[in-house]
């Protein structure tokens, strides 16, 4: 079962983490690094993998092996020239060759719908 929530283990207690407040999530080594709409950032003991299985699938797309995205705050993608990502807090991304094509077609189901 999904949820539009995460509660997420910090070194301050647990933190309550909306979906819709996620705007990537960075590999560490044995941690990952989540960047949030206010500008706000936190690192948690988690790999990206857990959180690939725990968000809603079609809401988050695993790019890179270091970067999973919310496609909801994508703002430009560069299919053709460097596959990079411009999301809406000016950070980019860059997309892995071998995800480029299932990307850009979630892109386009995400447009037609």
């Amino acid at each position: 079962m999904q949820h539009k929530i995460l509660f997420l283990p910090t070194s301050k207690g647990i933190e309550n983490i909306a979906f819709d407040k996620i705007v990537r999530i960075e590999a560490l080594s044995s941690y990952s690094k989540l960047y949030f709409t206010n500008g706000k950032t936190l690192v948690v003991a988690k790999l990206l993998h857990w959180f690939e299985e725990n968000l809603v699938t079609g809401q988050f797309a695993r790019v890179h092996r270091s970067h999973l995205i919310n496609i909801a705050y994508v703002q430009q993608y560069n299919s053709k020239r460097n596959r990079l990502i411009r999301l809406s807090d000016n950070s980019c991304v860059e997309v892995s060759r071998r995800k480029g094509a299932a990307f850009k077609k979630l892109l386009q189901n995400k447009e037609a719908a």
